[in-house]
Formats: C-alpha cells, structure tokens, sequence
C-alpha cells in the first residue's frame, strides 16, 4: 500500500510537471506496466483529480480543469520561490491580494519542513519590502484584462484620463505590460481607430466582455517596447532629447525602460528622449547619469543645465571653504 501511494505522488508530480505524457513514455518513467498505470490514473480520478486521457497511437495523459482546485506537488526551490512572490505580493503594485496572499504564505508555511521553513525565514529576514506608494492596479480588473486578451474577446470600460476625464473605451486587448511600477494595456481602440496604451490603475469598474475580434500586429510587433514608446511620449509638460558619450547598453542599464526611449547613435553614443514636469527636473535626472552631453532639444534645457552645474559648483566650494569643526 505504501509503494502504491508513493507511486501515486510520483504520477501527480509528473502529470503538474509537464503538460502532455504519452502513455508509453509516462509508464517507462514510473517503472511500470500500461495496464498499472491505467489503475494508478483511474485511483487519482477517484481522488478528484481531472486526469484526461485520449486513445491512439498519439494517445496519453494529461490534467485537465477540475470544479475545485486539487493539492499541487512542489520541490524545494518552487516553494521558496512561491513563499517569497506570497510575501512581496502583499506590498505589491496589485491592490486587493494583500490578505489572500498571507493566508496562502500561512498554510504554505504550516507545511513546509523544517529545512524549508528555516531558509525561507532567513530570507523574509534578509528582504525588506517598501509598500507601493503609488496608485495600484485592482486584481479583478487584471485577471478580466489577461483573459480577454488570451480569448480574443473585446471589452468596454470606463476610463479616467490624466487630465481627470471620464471617457468609455471599447477596445480589442493584445496584453498587459508590467514595468515594475504600473500596469499598463495594449490595445486597439475602436472607436479612435488607433492603438492606445491605457494604465490599468485609471481603468474604473471591471471590464465587460463585447464580442470576439481577430487580433491585429502590435505596432513594432512587441509589446513591451510598444509601451515603452509610449510612455516617454505621455504628454509631460516638458519634453527634452539629448546625445549621450556613452555606449546605449551602458545608459540603459541606468535608466528604467518605462521612462526614457533610448537609441543607439554609433557604438560609442545614444540618444535619450525624456519627459518630465519641469526643465530643473528633466536637468537633474540627466546631471545623475553621469554621462558627457549635448543638448539636441529644447534649447532652453541649456541654460537651465548651466544653472544647475553653477549652483553645485557654487555649494562644493563652500563646503571647501568651511572650516572644519
């Protein structure tokens, strides 16, 4: 009874692992004959487990979409790696998993061995968390968004747009975009005729279904790139472009991709466009690259750069001068 339940958790295992075995292949990994397996696989549907099978040369198993959930078998590194994405869920840019997260965290860690559960506490130790501080994405109108997009189906919405204006969006959605900070949705919007990017966090009530529709080739053909694009093109008050002497992957691996739009200009050199609320503000974010500069647009931006390199001359020479206490 005890090498038969033990096979059986191996078969559970196997059938979580990958998506389709055919019955030949399932049966040599078990050490088993086909008719075992049949028996094993018939003991697991009793359990409720929604174990399919189909006929054939080509024939085999896989699960299938139960009504409930049933246990899922994880190695060591799947549940540390679960543990950790339960416990920084819970301060995350998604509002509304706090408390489903840290009651799963809860049962996950009631099972845990004792080598798991010692490393896993190491490691909510050594992580600190900082709570999201801006607006967050709703988890209901993420998982209605991914769905939608995954089954082809359009849907409509309300939206609040960054001057404060309600508008209803009906749209074809092509996929979610997470940039570390923000949710955001590529789609194509009907009623503008044209591709938009929308914040999920500005989406107001849960997307509502409309009707199929046959998806179209996102702009660049990528659709974090696209979102990418634009967003550095958001109509911010100020908009600057600048040649920096220095190789793109070098500048890149400085600045987040959700705010810039950056372009090789040679090996040596790239362009950055940027956007930002004010001319001091675009100065200081270009002054902490730390990269040599030339200013391609606006001409302003000149003025507002010397302005800034007199001020932080003007203090290091007076740090220089104060007498030491």
């Amino acid at each position: 009874m005890l090498e038969t339940s033990a096979r059986l958790l191996r078969l559970l295992a196997l059938l979580e692992a990958r998506r389709f075995w055919t019955g030949e292949a399932l049966a040599q990994e078990l050490g088993v004959t086909r008719r075992t397996l049949r028996r094993d696989v018939d003991r697991l549907r009793s359990l409720g487990y929604p174990v399919e099978s189909s006929g054939g040369v080509a024939g085999g198993y896989q699960l299938g979409v139960g009504a409930v959930l049933p246990p899922l078998l994880l190695d060591d590194e799947e549940a540390i790696a679960i543990a950790l994405a339960l416990r920084t869920g819970a301060t995350g840019s998604v509002v509304g998993i706090e408390e489903p997260s840290l009651r799963a965290l809860a049962k996950l860690e009631r099972l845990l061995p004792d080598r798991l559960r010692g490393r896993m506490r190491a490691m909510h130790r050594a992580v600190v968390a900082l709570p999201f501080p801006g607006a967050r994405a709703s988890a209901e109108v993420l998982t209605a968004l991914a769905d939608a997009s995954r089954e082809r189906q359009r849907v409509t919405f309300g939206y609040t747009g960054i001057r404060g204006e309600r508008t209803a969006r009906d749209v074809e959605p092509h996929g979610l975009v997470h940039t570390g900070a923000r949710w955001y949705l590529v789609a194509w919007d009907r009623v503008r005729d044209d591709w938009r990017t929308f914040r999920v966090d500005r989406i107001a009530d849960v997307p509502a279904a409309a009707g199929a529709f046959t998806p179209r080739v996102v702009p660049g053909g990528d659709l974090a790139d696209y979102v990418s694009r634009s967003v550095t093109s958001a109509p911010y008050p100020i908009r600057a472009k600048v040649r920096l002497h220095a190789p793109r992957a070098r500048v890149a691996a400085k600045v987040p991709a959700r705010a810039v739009r950056l372009v090789a200009d040679g090996p040596d050199r790239c362009v950055l466009e940027a956007g930002g609320p004010s001319l001091e503000w675009v100065a200081v974010y270009l002054a902490a690259l730390g990269e040599e500069l030339e200013v391609i647009e606006p001409p302003a931006l000149v003025d507002t750069l010397a302005q800034l390199a007199g001020r932080l001359l003007r203090a290091s020479a007076a740090a220089t001068a104060a007498p030491e206490p």
